[in-house]
């Protein structure tokens, strides 16, 4: 049911009294109290609504001092206060372009303003110097969270090697010249900066400020093409001028959105930036665009508004069992704990029972091991005998150097084949 003239009338009365009385509390505010005012914005449920209905009535008579307000709170200084603008700029940005290609130039001035205001406000520091935005490209020569100069083992890749290469920083962004006004040739320029400062912030925006940026994003991209009428918007149907760049600012946000509660309308946005990217033939946006997409395959997103949710990744599957052969810390204690308890290599076990041990015996030997000078002591004493005995007749002499050999030919065979099995007895 659509409300009656009364309730439409009740209900303006009700936003214009929101805005109104925020318009003047904060003039009276002390500084102290500035950090307290930014916190309680939050509890304002109907400020929020009260002034995006402001800013789309480009002929209401609070634009102006809306703005101006807005503006005040940028240039405070105060963080949550740069926020509490930021969240209505890809609406001021729409607003802007609208009615520059409109020609309403008139009543788009305090936008503009607006937004030139922000814009002069980013790109310098609190010294008032030139803000140039940059990263710093990893380098193996300095220690970080995954790995150390000194673990790297690789010849070519030596310490004196990687002194040499020190940190590089690269310029994504500025220095930016300050703007007065908006010209066709500055104009893209100005928002696609003020769209970065926007996505910097973008964990800190509204459920209703990312829904404006992927109406933003829409109707920018499909305006005067056949595609405005698949979309059903009947708003203008002049063509609008985009750059590269400003497109890809686009498609940061939309990718945020799609994982924060906003997957239905963030993911006809992006069909649309890719649409227009293809038109222009922007091989950037084309190239970020696709890249957001083909990850979005076998992804189950779902529009909700439980909060942040997390970018899925493809892992590599990891496998679900060890293979047998695998060589663990494990399998090689149990392998030197058998060869350790194997009866072979064991030096002296006296209680190893589970095994016998042959036993050999020699005429005239028994079971102890004879060494080399034993051989030589018997030897000596055979010699010995041989001296007290006088009466032994020849024969005998022989038949004991015969006897003495075939012993000592013996005891080299089994030392040799206690030598092979490891253990003998004889």
């Amino acid at each position: 049911l659509k409300p009656t003239r009364s309730q439409c009338r009740k209900m303006l009365a009700m936003d214009q009294g929101a805005v109104e009385e925020w318009l003047s509390e904060f003039k009276t505010l002390p500084e102290t109290a500035i950090s307290s005012y930014a916190a309680s914005l939050k509890d304002k449920t109907s400020l929020v609504p009260a002034l995006y209905k402001v800013i789309r009535e480009s002929q209401s008579e609070l634009l102006e001092p809306v703005c101006h307000q807005l503006f005040e709170f940028y240039r405070s200084g105060e963080a949550g206060l740069r926020r509490f603008t930021l969240q209505f700029l890809p609406e001021l940005i729409w607003c802007c372009l609208s009615l520059a290609a409109s020609r309403d130039l008139h009543r788009s001035g305090c936008i503009e303003a607006l937004l030139l205001g922000i814009y002069n406000l980013e790109i310098v520091d609190k010294d008032g110097q030139s803000k140039v935005l940059t990263f710093t490209v990893p380098s193996l020569s300095k220690p970080s969270v995954y790995h150390e100069p000194s673990t790297i083992g690789s010849l070519a890749l030596t310490e004196g090697a990687l002194a040499k290469h020190g940190l590089s920083r690269v310029v994504f962004s500025g220095p930016h010249p300050q703007r007065e006004t908006f010209t066709a040739q500055n104009r893209f320029e100005v928002l696609t900066f003020l769209l970065l400062c926007y996505n910097a912030a973008l964990s800190y925006m509204s459920t209703t400020s990312l829904q404006s940026l992927c109406q933003l994003s829409s109707r920018i991209s499909t305006c005067g093409y056949p595609r405005q009428h698949v979309r059903k918007y009947k708003g203008i149907n002049t063509r609008m001028s985009v750059s590269s760049e400003f497109l890809v600012q686009l498609i940061t946000g939309i990718y945020y959105a799609l994982y924060n509660g906003e997957a239905d309308m963030a993911s006809k946005a992006l069909d649309d930036v890719l649409y227009r990217a293809q038109l222009e033939l922007y091989p950037e946006a084309l190239l970020v665009g696709n890249a957001i997409k083909s990850s979005l395959h076998g992804g189950a997103l779902k529009s909700n508004n439980e909060g942040t949710r997390c970018i899925q990744v493809e892992i590599t599957p990891t496998s679900s069992r060890i293979s047998r052969n695998a060589v663990t810390s494990l399998s090689i204690r149990g392998h030197r704990w058998k060869r350790h308890e194997s009866p072979e290599n064991s030096i002296d076990a006296p209680d190893s029972g589970a095994v016998p041990v042959p036993e050999i015996s020699v005429t005239g030997v028994s079971g102890e091991r004879v060494l080399n000078g034993e051989m030589q002591r018997h030897r000596a004493e055979g010699e010995a005998q041989g001296v007290q005995e006088p009466g032994s007749d020849s024969r005998a002499d022989g038949k004991s150097m015969s006897e003495i050999r075939r012993q000592k030919s013996q005891r080299r065979l089994m030392e040799d084949g206690a030598n092979a099995s490891g253990r003998v007895q004889y």
